[in-house]
């Protein structure tokens, strides 16, 4: 009999670890500035799965509209009233970096959408538990960079958020520039709630550049073209793929035609060669979202939620293994499983991470595109 009661209680122990919710605390910028980056990452949680490794999950998601003191508010309520495994977010990179100490402090995994690289580097003892899905600045800066030296630009005008994402933008840039014989002729900066660059444009256009790059993202980036273009500006334009979406299209208009810009491989995922290594894994996302959301809908921006969720979905296994969700062992087993990660394909790239590397992706993870009759074309 005592035999038999041990039996059915280590059934229901099991029982109770298989039913064991895993709720996971998301913050995106789906108003704000940066709305047109934060709305399709808020879609794309509605595709991921409720169901992983036979635990259920939960996506608990808040809108820190654009706003860094809010994002970090948003952090400290999915960790203390929400008790969450884990944080998704922010969208934009100066939310994101705010983000660290509360995780850090409560010790809970989180997984940044956004792209500076600052936000993972060095791995210390605080980003130890941060991980991110955009690809870092100064790989598409090199690509930007390699392209300008291959359309013969010498001369470059640059013109940046004054934010983290304008500056660590133009350090990484600055960094390759003379790399490929460039010289940066002018450095400026605007805000992203900015309705007038005038005098940013005025500068420029003194410096006589061969080229602009705009390193802004969302639709406020289209405000410094748009405003050259009316000057009468007639060199190259360059984008960061903080751009890549469909409103940035809608803003910009004509004013944006022929600029190119790095971005992830899921932008031009039907235009890719059969044999790339992302092709197939991009296509699966685009076909997802733009069944829920309607045909060319698909953006980076939204792939860089899927790729959070290509990473739980890879991670979470190994941790169930270890311990049980909602406990401290639980995000500490996460937080390793994440780290363990190999070769795994996203929208975006192929995820090989480490102690030292907490977004591992490599040049597999992105290409050149060139707006085209206001659509995305893949330049091989």
């Amino acid at each position: 009999m005592k035999k038999t009661l041990l039996a059915l209680a280590g059934t229901a122990a099991l029982m109770g670890q298989a039913l064991a919710d895993i709720n996971v605390g998301v913050t995106v910028s789906a108003t704000g500035p940066a709305a047109s980056l934060g709305i399709p990452e808020k879609n794309t949680f509605t595709l991921l799965p409720t169901t992983i490794a036979g635990q259920k999950v939960n996506y608990i998601v808040l809108d820190d509209a654009s706003d860094t003191t809010t994002a970090v508010a948003n952090t400290r309520k999915l960790i203390t009233e929400h008790k969450v495994d884990v944080v998704v977010g922010s969208t934009v990179t100066p939310n994101s970096l705010a983000m660290i100490d509360a995780v850090a402090e409560s010790q809970t995994p989180m997984i940044s959408m956004a792209a500076s690289a600052r936000i993972v580097e060095p791995v210390d003892a605080k980003k130890r538990w941060v991980f991110k899905t955009p690809q870092n600045d100064i790989m598409m800066a090199l690509a930007i960079a390699s392209h300008m030296a291959s359309q013969g630009v010498k001369t470059v005008g640059f013109v940046g958020f004054a934010d983290a994402y304008g500056e660590g933008w133009y350090n990484e840039f600055n960094k390759v520039a003379s790399t490929k014989g460039l010289t940066i002729v002018a450095n400026e900066r605007y805000n992203r709630t900015d309705t007038s660059v005038t005098g940013q444009v005025l500068k420029i256009l003194a410096a006589k550049p061969d080229a602009v790059l705009v390193a802004g993202s969302g639709t406020p980036a289209a405000l410094p073209q748009k405003t050259l273009k009316e000057r009468g500006y007639a060199g190259k334009f360059y984008q960061t793929h903080g751009v890549a979406n469909n409103d940035f299209l809608r803003v910009g208009g004509k004013d944006v035609e022929g600029t190119f810009l790095p971005s992830g491989p899921v932008l031009v995922a039907t235009q890719l060669p059969a044999d790339h290594p992302v092709k197939k894994s991009a296509l699966d996302y685009a076909a997802k979202y733009e069944a829920a959301f309607g045909k060319g809908s698909v953006s980076t921006f939204g792939g860089h939620a899927w790729d959070a969720g290509q990473l739980l979905q890879a991670a979470i296994p190994a941790a169930v293994k270890k311990a049980q969700p909602g406990t401290p062992a639980f995000r500490a087993a996460l937080r390793d499983a994440l780290e363990a990660i190999k070769e795994m394909p996203g929208a975006h790239g192929v995820f090989s991470m480490s102690d030292k590397d907490h977004l591992g992706l490599d040049q597999r993870a992105r290409v050149m595109v060139k707006i085209e009759n206001g659509t995305w074309k893949y330049q091989p």
